[in-house]
């Protein structure tokens, strides 16, 4: 499959498995799974067929890992980035000392004078490397990176998890725990 269909598969299944699966007819399991099944049957009645092959390509081969199988391969997930209310099921785990955040350089001062909020998602997503934040912070404008001190956030009683794909997640992060690289 080409690139391009790769990413419109991933975009089209973001949405829905993110965002509105309602929309597509489908419900989200605990962990936000949801049944392969159901979700070619709901694809191919909105009118946007996926077949088993590709959605398993766009699994295995989206650069961002944003989806997973279950150990059956019979139900499907989004790794993380929902705004629909849902419990992934992640265990609190200690992150590496310091992660990082990119954004656009437009969030400066609300960053500086609040910190980092999840806004409508479930979690602040962090980056284990500056380049993958530099890549987040691109998306959305002239990037901005901040290096984040989970080390100190964790003493303090933070609590972060790691998604499937390796996306480390906290509910916010004070200003006092960012530095701007």
């Amino acid at each position: 499959m080409e690139e391009k269909q790769l990413v419109r598969i991933s975009k089209f299944l973001s949405k829905y498995l993110r965002h509105e699966p309602e929309s597509l007819g489908l419900s989200l399991a605990l962990g936000g799974w949801v049944m392969v099944d159901d979700l070619l049957a709901a694809c191919k009645k909105k009118s946007f067929p996926i077949t088993r092959e590709q959605l398993e390509e766009v699994v295995e081969k989206n650069s961002k890992k944003r989806f997973s199988f279950d150990p059956t391969g019979t139900q499907i997930r989004a790794n993380q980035g929902h705004s629909v209310e849902i419990d992934l099921q992640l265990e609190p785990k200690i992150p590496p000392p310091t992660l990082y955040h990119g954004t656009a350089e437009k969030n400066l001062e609300s960053i500086k004078s609040i910190g980092l909020q999840k806004m409508s998602r479930h979690h602040v997503h962090l980056s284990k490397d500056i380049s993958t934040a530099n890549n987040v912070g691109t998306r959305h404008g002239k990037p901005l990176v901040f290096a984040v001190d989970t080390s100190a956030m964790q003493k303090a009683g933070h609590t972060f998890y790691c998604s499937d794909n390796g996306v480390w997640l906290t509910d916010n992060v004070p200003p006092q725990y960012l530095k701007k690289i």
